[in-house]
């Protein structure tokens, strides 16, 4: 029984029962305001999980933490400000406390979405560089980090994609004439990419498995909502 309750399994049911028990109560139950209104909870505890779960934590790791939230803020402050970055959006007091209208989960954000790319295009990546050597072949450094990149930042931004509409209708965020822009998906490309060039160069570890199934959790939940809100 020990065997088997481990932190990652322990990791991975808070994981399922916070975005099980979200979709249902917001889908099915008359509570849907309350659970909505614990969104910034959701978003903090699947932090400390990933932090948790991240094996041999270094100063690299914390470092780019920081610089994936600065410039998420940092971009974020500039688009809703301006409209100059993302488009003209604003966000609603759901998320919590706001940094010149930004609030800083919006920074949280931004690096668990690129954190987990990030693992997942690696994971990816070794396993076709294993099949380029067991076909006697090599891939140019070059091309594997424009690859990497590349990959990184499209998973982001159809993370992104599914998570807009989702966020207008339970009012985290809204959109100039409620539309979104494809230049905010320009933006949140070229950003993943800086942010997954960054990711790349320092030196880490990349084999956080829980960043991969967190990954796809959240997605899943997204997916539903956007499908039956």
């Amino acid at each position: 029984m020990k065997k088997h309750v481990t932190k990652y399994n322990i990791a991975i049911f808070i994981a399922l029962l916070f975005h099980i028990s979200g979709a249902i109560g917001i889908l099915c139950t008359p509570y849907k305001a309350w659970f909505i209104a614990n969104t910034p909870l959701n978003l903090v505890v699947m932090l400390l999980l990933l932090i948790w779960l991240q094996p041999k934590k270094n100063l690299s790791f914390f470092l780019f933490f920081a610089i994936a939230f600065l410039i998420g803020m940092g971009t974020e402050i500039i688009g809703v400000n301006t409209g100059k970055l993302f488009g003209h959006y604003h966000y609603g007091s759901i998320m919590g406390s706001k940094l010149n209208g930004v609030p800083f989960l919006i920074g949280i954000n931004w690096f668990v979405v690129v954190f987990c790319s990030g693992i997942i295009i690696t994971k990816l990546n070794h396993w076709i560089e294993d099949k380029y050597q067991a076909a006697g072949l090599q891939m140019p450094p070059f091309l594997k980090t424009v690859s990497f990149i590349i990959d990184g930042a499209l998973l982001a931004t159809l993370f992104d994609y599914n998570l807009e509409p989702v966020a207008i209708k339970l009012n985290f965020w809204q959109w100039q004439n409620n539309q979104i822009p494809l230049y905010n998906f320009i933006c949140w490309f070229i950003i993943s990419a800086l942010l997954l060039l960054v990711f790349k160069r320092l030196n880490f570890s990349k084999n956080n498995h829980f960043a991969i199934h967190l990954f796809i959790i959240q997605l899943l939940f997204f997916i539903a909502l956007n499908t039956y809100l």
